[in-house]
């Protein structure tokens, strides 16, 4: 079965990346994934593989607001760093998922920083 040839570039590119970045407990990495019609974003612990926050354009008030998918991706980031500032965390590592750094990833990314966290 043939694949897709953007999947298995994204896929290496995905792979490159994780072989650089990495998060811990007092760092963690956050990452992002993207679909056609929403994205995700996750904090993780590598060390112990543990989710630590997690936010979503499917939530109850993210889904509500109006807007395009860059907008919404702006409250994403925001919610995920209100949830880690709540846990005491400031900084990350961010790992873009071999996406490119511009729309709905740069939008999480500038969400994130303007609830507080720093990478």
């Amino acid at each position: 079965m043939a694949q897709d040839k953007k999947v298995v570039r994204r896929q290496k590119l995905r792979w490159r990346i994780r072989a650089r970045v990495t998060g811990t407990a007092q760092k963690p990495r956050l990452s992002v994934f993207r679909s056609n019609s929403d994205i995700y974003a996750q904090l993780i612990d590598d060390t112990t593989g543990n989710t630590l926050a997690s936010a979503n354009s499917r939530q109850k008030e993210i889904a509500a607001i109006q807007g395009n998918k860059v907008e919404k991706s702006l409250n994403v980031g925001k919610s995920l760093a209100q949830k880690a500032v709540a846990l005491g965390l400031s900084s990350c590592v961010f790992d873009r998922g071999g996406y490119l750094y511009h729309g709905r990833v740069k939008a999480i990314a500038d969400g994130a920083r303007e609830g507080g966290l720093k990478f």
